[in-house]
């Protein structure tokens, strides 16, 4: 029974490796400015815990068939264990943690402490049960006013956001329920939810932050390949949770004009 066992673990330990080691379940294609950095981070932890997780799981399979129950084997002693292996390996983890933490935090912070570029194309992402809405202010670069009083998610557009009429600033306000971005131009972010956390995640875009009620959070991200990326919620929101995703067309700069032109004309 322990040799069995042990085979089971040495199993799944080595196809799951196998899996992770081929890119089999890996994130797709790279299409920002982050990619480096974050594939570089990531690809570092799988690494460094691969080791440890080949290490743990072998060396738990050994154990395992070592000392499993034979009919001549004699009582089990009693064993407080290593105190010296122990203060090792809690201090090896800490290090590991800590370090891993403090290489990723500049790439962390790049995309939230660091301000945009000077001309950052800014868009408001708005998230709510079960859909995401996304905001542009327009020429005047302002965003109009919105209030909860005038939120209607089931009308769609500006009235799910609750925009302002009133408000001057919001006369040239485009909302949208897909997302266009012009390619190679920083992206200027902010993320707010209406109702319950949802977390905005493009995998393309190696972008994912949570959407908070009550907080309106800043990021930005510069997209640099044109084409289609699915937007997902990475957050459990509620039974809709599911199908609340969307599509980011990443286009030229002269499509992206043209497409930002007719949304403003449609308001007319």
């Amino acid at each position: 029974m322990g040799l069995a066992l042990l085979l089971l673990i040495w199993l799944i330990t080595l196809v799951s490796t196998y899996f992770f080691a081929a890119k089999t379940w890996y994130l797709p294609a790279g299409a920002s400015a982050a990619t480096g950095w974050i594939d570089h981070q990531f690809a570092l932890t799988f690494v460094l815990m691969g080791i440890i997780f080949l290490a743990a799981q072998l060396g738990l399979g050994y154990i395992v068939w070592r000392y499993s129950e034979k009919p001549n084997s004699p009582p089990v002693p009693y064993t407080h264990g290593n105190t010296k292996l122990e203060i090792l390996w809690t201090v090896l983890t800490a290090v590991l943690f800590i370090g891993l933490n403090l290489m990723g935090a500049p790439v962390w912070a790049s995309q939230r402490w660091d301000p945009p570029e000077v001309g950052a194309v800014k868009v408001e992402v708005t998230g709510m049960q079960f859909a995401w809405y996304f905001r542009y202010p327009g020429p005047d670069g302002t965003y109009g006013a919105t209030s909860p009083k005038l939120m209607d998610p089931s009308s769609g557009g500006e009235a799910a956001v609750g925009l302002n009429p009133s408000d001057p600033a919001s006369k040239d306000d485009v909302v949208t329920g897909t997302m266009y971005l012009p390619v190679n131009r920083e992206v200027d972010l902010s993320l707010r939810s209406v109702d319950v956390i949802h977390s905005f995640f493009v995998p393309s875009l190696r972008f994912k932050q949570d959407a908070v009620p009550g907080l309106d959070i800043h990021m930005h991200l510069k997209p640099t390949v044109i084409g289609d990326y699915e937007i997902a919620c990475a957050e459990l929101c509620g039974l809709g949770h599911y199908k609340m995703h969307g599509m980011v067309h990443v286009v030229s700069q002269e499509d992206f004009d043209k497409w930002l032109a007719a949304r403003e004309a449609e308001k007319q």
